[in-house]
């Protein structure tokens, strides 16, 4: 028993007629995001890159952002996640996610300590 796919991105907002057309329409899609990480790489925007936001350039956040975002959307159409029951779906995309934003936060507060102690100086221990 054949399972057809269904031929839609974006929740149904642009739809296609057949399998051929969606993935160029998702490659794209992925291909407008990388290259506004490039764009944003090279130029290095004034407001995202000299402002802080919970410790690290606003820049920063962003490229973890589109990042996230191309992931998801990498599992969600490759993978067929759209397809199975939501369950699944928040085992297989959720769990990923969650782990990322937490290993972020770890790297973010280890990344400030370090920061502090080189630029407070530090202490040498004489044994």
């Amino acid at each position: 028993m054949a399972h057809e796919h269904k031929l839609e991105i974006f929740r149904g907002l642009v739809k296609f007629k057949s399998n051929v057309q969606k993935i160029w329409g998702v490659l794209i899609f992925l291909t407008l995001v990388t290259a506004v990480e490039v764009w944003l790489g090279i130029a290095k925007p004034e407001f995202l890159a000299k402002e802080y936001f919970l410790g690290m350039k606003r820049l920063n956040w962003v490229f973890i952002i589109l990042t996230l975002v191309k992931a998801y959307y990498i599992t969600w159409d490759f993978m067929h996640m759209r397809d199975e029951k939501s369950s699944l779906r928040r085992a297989v995309v959720w769990t990923p996610i969650f782990l990322v934003v937490y290993l972020v936060a770890i790297l973010l507060m280890e990344a400030d300590y370090i920061y502090t102690v080189f630029k407070e100086g530090f202490l040498a221990w004489n044994f």
